[in-house]
């Protein structure tokens, strides 16, 4: 029956993304061309002002030209969703589909770029040669650990917003939900006992977003293929080596023993449920590889009718969905003309949508989910993606931050709420 659910829904895929014609994006004009005049001023003679005043002053592109709502999303193909190295050009649909969200949610225009390169050398090079186009770019899609590097080289090249959404977009919202969770089990980040099973982009910058927030280091056991990252193993990458810890335990059951939390990003079925039931009491558990979690709920509920747990999937509660971020953090970044999302920007981001799930949800959102009531607790640790509210609350935390930590070039957005109400 699996076989058949999946059979329908990747015909209904292609067919999706085959008709009425190819693809999911699309570019729309802003202005009119009705009249010759129109026409006048859109291309020659008219363009040519534009063009010298921008020459004599760069930042009258966010006047004259689409640049500031403008996001490049861009792949080198190295690590497509759950379907590893597919090659630049196969990415391209999951970076349409990236411009749906940012367009849908938070209304920023993308351009998809897929970048056939051998080596973080040439992907970086092109990128910068190309980021004057754009106000900011989102990688995505691309493999550890080059995609640390990447991102670093181009942070400190470029003066606009460089964001991996694979990392930061994922730490934010395991983040935002954890500390709801933690919360409720009445538990705190500082002294919870963290496992995260997958030492990739997400597992990484999860364990450096949740210490920069309070977690301690040595609380936090972090795994990959061969087992617990310690201090003893050897050949470790500099950024598997930030994350080793100073621990006899090797195996994964070990680390789940008496754990508080459980993060995982890796893939299907590797939590078994003597692990589970191994925890601490009380335990949270982020079961977040798509579409088959490390152990999924239905198993898990039968071994522990005390914990919280996070899924990546939209069929059971508190879905862990990047969608929560990446479209309000940039619509903020963009909206002050931040030259980078800096972590204070991304704990803002964190805030809010923590805080957002303490207030009354609106009948709205509870119709789009078929829900009579819904509040803070055991199955509402993270806003729905459908919640028109998060728009009105990440993008301008995130812009207070950029403005507070001086990364903003531009002030406070007229249509925001007056900067002081927002915490």
């Amino acid at each position: 029956m699996s076989k058949d659910a999946d059979a329908d829904i990747n015909q209904a895929a292609l067919e999706y993304h085959e008709c009425p014609v190819p693809g999911k994006i699309s570019v729309e004009l802003t202005k009119p061309t009705a009249s010759q005049r129109d026409l006048a001023l859109a291309y020659t003679p008219g363009v040519a002002e534009p063009v010298r005043r921008i020459a004599e002053n760069p930042e009258d592109a966010y006047r004259y030209t689409a640049k500031g709502n403008l996001v490049a999303v861009i792949t080198d193909g190295t690590a497509v969703l759950g379907l590893g190295n597919t090659g630049a050009l196969a990415g391209k649909p999951v970076m349409e589909g990236k411009g749906v969200l940012f367009k849908h949610f938070a209304g920023i225009d993308v351009f998809d770029i897929e970048v056939d390169a051998a080596h973080p050398s040439e992907f970086i090079d092109t990128v910068v040669r190309i980021a004057s186009t754009f106000g900011g770019i989102n990688l995505e899609d691309i493999a550890a650990p080059h995609c640390f590097e990447i991102e670093q080289a181009l942070a400190e090249q470029l003066d606009i917003p460089v964001f991996h959404d694979d990392q930061h977009g994922t730490a934010i919202i395991i983040a935002a939900g954890l500390l709801n969770a933690l919360e409720i089990q009445g538990k705190t980040l500082e002294e919870a006992k963290i496992v995260v099973l997958g030492a990739g982009a997400a597992g990484i910058a999860a364990v450096r977003l949740l210490c920069t927030m309070g977690a301690h280091r040595n609380n936090i056991l972090v795994l990959d293929r061969q087992g617990v990252i310690h201090a003893g193993r050897e050949n470790l990458n500099p950024f598997k080596f930030s994350v080793a810890a100073d621990t006899d335990k090797r195996t994964l059951a070990e680390a789940m023993h008496g754990a508080d939390v459980f993060i995982g990003v890796s893939g299907p079925d590797l939590v078994t449920p003597e692990m589970l039931a191994s925890m601490a009491e009380r335990p949270v558990v982020f079961a977040l590889s798509n579409p088959v979690p490390e152990i999924r709920p239905e198993i898990a509920n039968q071994v522990r009718n005390d914990m919280i747990m996070a899924t990546g999937r939209s069929d059971y509660p508190n879905q862990v969905n990047n969608v929560l971020g990446f479209p309000f953090i940039f619509r903020g970044a963009l909206d002050v003309r931040a030259c980078c999302i800096n972590e204070a920007m991304q704990i803002a981001a964190v805030n809010a949508l923590k805080n957002l799930t303490h207030e009354p949800v609106p009948q709205k959102v509870l119709s789009a989910y078929g829900l009579e009531e819904l509040s803070s607790g055991t199955n509402y640790i993270l806003p729905k993606p459908l919640d028109a509210r998060l728009r009105d609350v990440i993008p301008p935390a995130v812009a207070r931050a950029a403005i507070e930590t001086g990364v903003a070039k531009a002030g406070w957005p007229e249509h925001y709420p007056p900067m002081e109400s927002i915490s």
